[in-house]
């Protein structure tokens, strides 16, 4: 069955990567028009998978993270008419210079081909992969967690009826529904693949890697970091950690730990706390921390004593790590262990620790005074995307449309020969 389904997809490769944009477009807008048509049997089939996932003990923040409604849908349909609008990188020329024997030479995008991507629990992906992959030339075999087979499944046919009323393969576009490991480990060993990018937790990513046989496209987790310098104030410092852990635990860009200067120990830790109480996140806190609150009888169920093991932890979920630390270098430092490279923050009103910031914290997005939840293809203004890259090669952070393409070199002569 795989050995079939890479084989129709390299056909329906060869066809896509000659298509052009504007006929790409019309297929995107077909695919809008067709998960519009299929919304109630998407529900359906999302209601199945809600049902099954709350009787296997699945957390709130997974749920979340599963679930689709009408506005779910429309956000996804959205999604498309953004990647619609968006430029088609395939068929630009990067450069083009003249060398020394005459020769005209140029670099060109082209899409990579065949990609397998293997993700969790979130049916938006399906849409949003598909999407980028034909906007981009690219066939794709899809992977998604077992929590959303059924969702998975509704809306691959919604997407091949459109491919088919664009007189398209529905190879373009493929679902491996099983989730049987063994499985998996054939695909990522595919010879028709030409990248695999998975999206989900270390567990994921690590299966992926030792695994694959062809390259791999690593979209990290996030154990993504904000430092509160001293001095800044305390409300904004508390509304924007708010929205990085509560807006929504369970994705990747969520905050994980709150270094919190020490100097600010008194002014900001409780309003901090009493705030995310109130949103019902449990708090990991160092021993500066716990002594403090101890001494204000502050401490609680929901706080514990943080151990090693709470500071590399991303928990998507309803929890949150905080320490005290005494300057900006000791927060950086703590970043450089514990960070998974992902997306950090600095809230300062110090010019001057923020491009420190800037230039010492290694992660794909840096930010000075906003939310982590940022770290987004969406919000940088590439549509919908494939991941968040943590890897330095070929793509770092939010993947869009270019990070779907390679370039290949085309050289025009007159008649040249090579001494």
């Amino acid at each position: 069955m795989l050995e079939q389904m890479g084989f129709e997809a390299k056909e329906a490769a060869i066809r896509l990567r000659t298509l052009s944009s504007a006929d790409k477009n019309r297929l995107l807008q077909a695919i809008g028009k067709q998960l519009l048509a299929f919304e109630s049997k998407i529900l359906a089939a999302n209601e199945l998978d809600m049902k099954n996932a709350k009787q296997a003990g699945t957390s709130d923040a997974m749920l979340d993270r599963l679930k689709l409604d009408s506005k779910r849908i429309q956000d996804m349909i959205k999604g498309i008419e953004q990647t619609v609008a968006l430029k088609d990188p395939v068929g630009s020329l990067d450069k083009m210079w003249l060398n020394d024997a005459g020769l005209n030479i140029g670099a060109k995008r082209v899409p990579l081909g065949v990609i397998g991507i293997i993700y969790e629990s979130r049916p938006n992906v399906t849409v949003d992969a598909a999407a980028l992959c034909l906007k981009t030339g690219n066939a794709v075999i899809l992977k998604g967690g077992k929590e959303a087979v059924n969702t998975n499944i509704v809306l691959i046919e919604a997407i091949q009826e459109a491919l088919k009323f664009r007189s398209l393969p529905v190879s373009c576009v493929q679902l491996i529904p099983s989730s049987d490991r063994e499985l998996i480990k054939l695909f990522l060993g595919l010879k028709f693949l030409d990248c695999v990018i998975p999206r989900g937790g270390a567990g994921l990513i690590q299966f992926v890697l030792e695994n694959a046989k062809v390259p791999v496209i690593e979209t990290g987790t996030g154990n993504c970091h904000i430092f509160v310098d001293h001095q800044y104030p305390v409300d904004n410092a508390r509304d924007i950690i708010i929205n990085a852990k509560v807006q929504k635990p369970g994705a990747c860009n969520a905050v994980e730990t709150v270094l919190l200067h020490e100097k600010n120990l008194e002014s900001h830790l409780i309003p901090i706390i009493e705030s995310l109480r109130l949103e019902n996140v449990k708090l990991a806190v160092c021993e500066k921390c716990y002594d403090h609150l101890s001494n204000l009888n502050k401490l609680g169920d929901d706080i514990s004593l943080a151990t090693e093991s709470d500071w590399e932890t991303e928990y998507l979920d309803y929890k949150l790590a905080i320490k005290a630390v005494s300057n900006i270098k000791e927060a950086i430092e703590h970043i450089e262990i514990f960070s998974t490279h992902h997306s950090e923050a600095i809230l300062t009103e110090n010019y001057a620790n923020s491009e420190y910031f800037l230039n010492h914290v290694d992660s794909a997005a840096v930010y000075v005074n906003a939310s982590t939840r940022f770290t987004d293809g969406n919000q940088f203004g590439f549509g919908a995307e494939i991941g968040i890259s943590t890897q330095k090669l070929h793509a770092r952070g939010p993947m869009g449309l270019e990070a779907l393409t390679t370039i290949k070199y085309i050289i025009y002569g007159q008649g040249q020969i090579r001494d």
